[in-house]
């Protein structure tokens, strides 16, 4: 019915050419039918005045139609109205038919500009499958629960559909029959008069849903951030616009953007349990979100599969562990409809990403898709930056690549969120930093089970081989420290590259590995390393067999590897079984041997084995001596190693002597900075501390400390040391207040860097605690002493030295807190356990003893203030 009363309104409207006509028409009417006037019988004048009518009247028809048609001219083009008038499809947002899982905050952001009333465009944005139009849809029901006005419109890829249907919306709102006859004639621009209305009213939400073309949207060509288009931020309520394109250039400074990212663990389980609640327990659903990266529309699919009571696989494990196999059939099937309907397409794991590809071909970014296909082939981790060459894109896909080109690609695919560029963890702004390219884990499994086998995945790969090999060349030839956060990397992709080699090549291939695991230990990135030198184990014992050289060797990096990251029990067994292959094998003598030997001591050293450390050690810098000489690299850390174990033997004298010589030999033979020599200065700066010179063991940690921090960067495992050993120094020295802020900035960073459970995190907390007991803050201190006696007893075990440590020091402290009934107790166990373990005459085996009588003396002097405060209460005797 309205659309008739408008079009009746239309038929009533006369415009300015039609006017003239129908004045002529009356003149001539009223020459002939009335009675002429005086004028009128000058027949010159009349017919002049005729024809000058006639002429304007033909004039202003002609420049009506021009206006029409929209010609440069002027004028705007006319709307036909009754397409405005009557939607052909709902404009009511879809029902939401499961709750909305992990996107509380997003939904509240949009709440609250929607409650405010300030008006404004909100842009949800990010990659196909994470749920933008269940979130917009969620978001227009809490709108509608409110009392706001909410309008549904779809994107169908046309413009002038896009104007209907929100000249559609704004006649909803109250926009006048008036101002749509001035655009239908032209008076005014649809657009602006749509959005003119739409700036006068308050309390609505349109939802534009599903823009991922956005510089298709109009009216003409360009980016919406011009906001003189269909989309813009200046209506009085809230434009909601949801899309894959989510680069704040093509939407402009004043669009809110709502960057989606796929869920967490605990929100993705809670999706698959909502769809099948028996399919499992929440732990169950916690692991398959994470396999399927909280992808909502993978959660979805998974879900709907396990719902069903037909399905194979009917839980959480069993889905998760068909994924394997079957990937294919769960997540990667066809739909036969998704290649000519959209719709279908946005709905399926499988096609979901093609739509955006498809986007990218046609507006010029050939290389998107090709691109994406190699990054698919690497593993599930971020990619150095510097890997995507031109040369590897031709090399692999054999299509012309260009710096230009390959930049484009990668900027159009993070720009439809199918690439991410993930901002490295645990460093500092001034670490160096490698730029990464990350694939959201089903975007990669996806894309990489599309491509043709065995074509052209065998020469991709074969390409990328060359490549990763070249890269970890150019990375090791990088000056200093700049190559190492590339080779960390890189580290995650070379295991693969290992697998694929072939007899003709396998040296090459592992050598490649062992000179990247080698950067990593010097990069002190011990995770990494311990990665590739488990693979390089492996590989040599299938390849050439466990009693091969190389094997031995390698066997050896890896029990190293495990010392430097905190697995000191598994890397004394490995060196012991590593160091009898070596002696059976090659002999006593021989340099792998010592080599073995010397590691196997300092394996002891970590899990407190000193006496068996330091006979070693006094064994093997004989064998060096003798065989290499006493400068011998080799020989010089036999001797620091020996200076240790006799320092924690409590022999400091003469374990000083050692490291003076050693410091003054590798400072002649290797230069001031040398990494050995640093550790030397450190190593004699620690033991002048346990003989009381601390002020020079200070002066010389500061030196080590800048030193490191130059030449290895702030978080390097040895700047982190120095700095730990300086604030212990001057803990010695009474600066308590310095030493506890180093101490505190150390255990941060072990913890960002390490875990809260490494050997080093541990020793961090320890001595931040022993900071604070000097400074009078009991309690806190006394915290940290029983988490670290606690993690020390599950990870070391309770007759560890550093267990023993901890123990000791929570004894202080709860004296210090006036405890001093369990500090006692404490105290007579750990005495008993280090006269056991360590002997009598240890050091620290004194220091308890002496601990053991201060806690008992305390105790009897509190136990003498009690009685004292309890004798006026004591009732009189008769």
């Amino acid at each position: 019915m309205a659309g008739n009363r408008r079009a009746a309104r239309m038929g009533s409207a006369v415009s300015g050419g039609s006017a003239a006509v129908a004045f002529l028409v009356a003149i001539v009417t009223n020459y002939v039918t009335a009675q002429p006037p005086k004028w009128a019988e000058n027949t010159v004048l009349v017919w002049s005045v005729f024809g000058a009518l006639a002429v304007v009247s033909l004039g202003l028809l002609f420049w009506e139609r021009r206006l029409a048609a929209g010609e440069p001219g002027g004028g705007v083009r006319p709307v036909p109205l009754g397409r405005i008038a009557v939607g052909g499809h709902s404009m009511n947002p879809p029902a939401v038919s499961a709750p909305v899982r992990g996107r509380e905050a997003e939904l509240e952001r949009i709440s609250i500009l929607v409650r405010c009333g300030g008006g404004g465009m909100v842009v949800v944005c990010g990659a196909g499958g994470l749920g933008k139009t269940t979130l917009a849809a969620e978001a227009a029901a809490r709108a509608r629960a409110e009392g706001q006005a909410v309008v549904w419109i779809r994107w169908r890829d046309d413009p002038e559909q896009l104007g209907q249907d929100l000249a559609q919306a704004a006649h909803v709102l109250g926009l006048p029959d008036s101002r749509l006859e001035e655009a239908r004639t032209g008076r005014v621009a649809l657009v602006d008069a749509v959005w003119e209305h739409l700036a006068t009213v308050t309390g609505w939400l349109i939802v534009v849903d599903n823009v991922d073309a956005p510089a298709h949207v109009g009216p003409g060509s360009g980016r919406p951030a011009a906001y003189r288009g269909w989309l813009r931020p200046y209506g009085g309520g809230v434009l909601l616009v949801t899309s894959r394109d989510t680069s704040r250039q093509t939407w402009g400074p004043k669009a809110d953007l709502v960057h989606l990212q796929p869920l967490a663990d605990d929100a993705g389980a809670a999706v698959l349990l909502d769809a099948a609640p028996h399919a499992g327990t929440a732990a169950e659903a916690e692991i398959l979100a994470a396999r399927l990266g909280g992808l909502p529309l993978g959660l979805n699919a998974a879900g709907t599969y396990l719902s069903v009571p037909t399905s194979r696989h009917r839980t959480f494990a069993a889905y998760r562990h068909a994924l394997g196999a079957e990937f294919a059939d769960l997540l990667g099937a066809e739909h036969p409809a998704a290649a000519t309907d959209p719709a279908v397409a946005r709905r399926v794991v499988r096609h979901t990403w093609d739509l955006s590809l498809d986007q990218l071909d046609q507006d010029g970014y050939t290389l998107a898709r090709p691109v994406l296909q190699l990054l698919a082939l690497l593993e599930p981790a971020p990619v150095p930056r510097t890997l995507v060459t031109p040369e590897l894109v031709t090399d692999a896909t054999g299509l012309p690549a260009t710096a230009a080109t390959v930049d484009a690609a990668l900027a159009g695919l993070h720009q439809y969120g199918l690439l991410h560029t993930p901002e490295p963890d645990g460093t500092r702004a001034t670490s160096p930093v490698a730029s990464r390219l990350q694939l959201h884990p089903l975007v990669r499994e996806v894309t990489a089970h599309t491509l043709t086998r065995p074509e052209p995945t065998t020469a991709w790969l074969t390409a990328i081989d060359t490549h990763l090999a070249r890269a970890v060349e150019a990375t090791r030839d990088m000056p200093g420290r700049t190559g190492w956060p590339t080779a960390r990397l890189l580290a995650p992709h070379l295991p693969a590259h290992l697998d694929r080699t072939t007899p003709h090549n396998f040296t090459t291939a592992r050598n490649t590995l062992h000179h990247l695991a080698s950067l990593l230990g010097a990069a002190g990135a011990a995770s990494e390393e311990l990665l590739l030198r488990r693979h390089i184990l492996d590989f040599d014992n299938r390849v050439v067999g466990p009693d091969h050289p190389d094997t031995l060797i390698s066997s050896d990096y890896l029990a190293a590897a495990l010392n430097d990251l905190g697995e000191h029990w598994q890397a004394v067994t490995l060196h012991r079984q590593n160091l009898a292959d070596h002696e059976r094998i090659l002999g006593p003598d021989h340099p792998s041997t010592l080599m073995s030997r010397t590691n196997f001591a300092n394996a002891l050293h970590s899990i407190g084995e000193h006496q068996q450390a330091a006979d070693i050690s006094w064994q093997t810098l004989a064998d060096r001596e003798r065989l290499l000489g006493p400068d011998h690299p080799h020989t010089l850390a036999s001797r620091n190693n020996l200076a240790n174990a006799l320092s924690d033997l409590g022999e400091h004298s003469e374990a000083a002597m050692l490291h003076r010589q050693t410091l003054a030999d590798r400072e002649r033979l290797f230069g001031p900075d040398h990494p050995h020599t640093l550790a030397s200065r450190n190593n004699l700066a620690n033991t002048l501390n346990d003989l009381g010179d601390d002020r020079q063991a200070a002066e010389l940690h500061r030196r080590n400390l800048a030193d490191h921090e130059r030449l290895l960067g702030p978080d390097h495992p040895h700047t982190l040391a120095s700095r730990n050993n300086l604030a212990n120094t001057l803990n010695d020295l009474g600066d308590d207040r310095q030493a506890a802020e180093l101490h505190r900035r150390n255990l941060a960073d072990h913890e960002r860097l390490l875990g809260p459970d490494h050997p080093h995190t541990l020793a961090s907390r320890n001595n931040l605690a022993a900071a604070l007991s000097n400074l009078g803050e009991h309690p806190e201190a006394a915290e940290l002493h029983r988490r670290n006696l606690a993690d020390r007893e599950r990870f070391l075990g309770p007759d560890h030295p550093d267990t023993l440590a901890s123990r000791n020091n929570l004894a202080n402290a709860l004296s210090d807190l006036g405890e001093h009934q369990q500090a006692a107790t404490l105290s007579q166990q750990t005495l008993a356990d280090r006269e056991r373990i360590l002997g009598p005459h240890h050091p620290h085996t004194l220091a308890s003893r002496h601990n053991l009588a201060t806690a008992q003396a305390r105790l009897a002097r509190a136990g003498r203030q009690r009685r004292r405060w309890e004798l006026p209460h004591q009732r009189p005797q008769a």
